[in-house]
């Protein structure tokens, strides 16, 4: 369902932007502050109450396979499609990207600034590159949330698990799951029932929605007394050094399920790009 909520008579907008993102949100509000009017698609309806504010911009939520976005494409003539959805949404990327390659529209992928990789790189503050030479030892990093199951198997100790719900199945796998695993995910429905479904129930599922504080995710180590500490590589805008910082504290093993890799444009890259559609 769409919500108009542009407030004049100008134009269609012929630009398309797929949130997912804290990218996604700064460029919607980007594309809003410069009156460039486009549509801002979400996966879900929670995804779309956090636009809520933004002017000027039409606002469309609901998961769309690459059938679908191709034909939304040709309808609205879109001519360029920013992709900010999460960066281990694969599919959605690729679905977003075929489809612009089948139409012919522009299309340019908006990348979340990276964490760990990055501090490592010297690429972060000093305070960051410092917090995480001190710190890595006690990292451990995985290519997928099921080799990060495969690892947590022969391991002692509780375990906070914060990769979401839809692969929550793999660290079923492990032994005495049920005791040792308590698994944070979304405060939605969806999250909540797929989660109990395959046993994370009672104080083994903590439904709130991030990114955290420091503070935050030290009080949910402590509450479930964890010796690890499940997270994917979100960067910053996701709360990694959080992470780090509770980790560190409380002696934690962050266990780190490293992001695909991908080419893009930076934030401020993929501005100067809406900057020069619209001129």
């Amino acid at each position: 369902m769409t919500d108009n909520s542009m407030t004049d008579n100008r134009e269609r907008p012929s630009l398309l932007i797929f949130a997912g993102t804290t990218e996604g949100r700064l460029l919607a509000q980007y594309a809003s502050e410069k009156k460039i009017p486009c549509y801002v698609s979400t996966a879900t309806e929670y995804g779309k109450s956090i636009l809520e504010g933004i002017e000027n911009i039409e606002k469309i939520s609901g998961r769309m396979d690459e059938r679908e976005i191709r034909r939304f494409i040709k309808e609205k003539k879109i001519r360029l499609v920013i992709d900010a959805t999460h960066p281990f949404a694969v599919a959605a990327t690729e679905n977003i990207r075929q489809a612009c390659a089948e139409t012919g529209a522009g299309y340019v992928r908006c990348l979340r600034q990276e964490g760990a990789a990055e501090a490592e790189e010297g690429t972060g503050t000093v305070a960051e590159e410092n917090a995480y030479r001190v710190r890595k030892e006690r990292i451990k990093v995985v290519a997928s949330v099921k080799e990060a199951a495969e690892f947590l198997k022969n391991t002692g100790g509780n375990i906070l698990i914060a990769t979401g719900s839809k692969e929550l199945k793999y660290y079923t796998e492990i032994p005495d799951y049920r005791e040792r695993c308590y698994a944070r995910v979304l405060s939605t429905p969806a999250a909540v029932q797929e989660s109990a479904a395959l046993g994370f129930e009672g104080r083994h599922l903590i439904a709130m929605q991030g990114p955290f504080s420091a503070e935050m995710n030290l009080a949910l180590l402590h509450q479930v007394n964890a010796r690890y500490f499940v997270t994917k590589e979100s960067g910053k805008t996701g709360g990694f050094y959080e992470k780090l910082e509770a980790a560190e504290k409380t002696g934690a093993v962050l266990v780190v399920v490293g992001r695909p890799e991908e080419k893009g444009k930076s934030l401020e890259e993929t501005e100067r790009i809406l900057n020069e559609f619209a001129g």
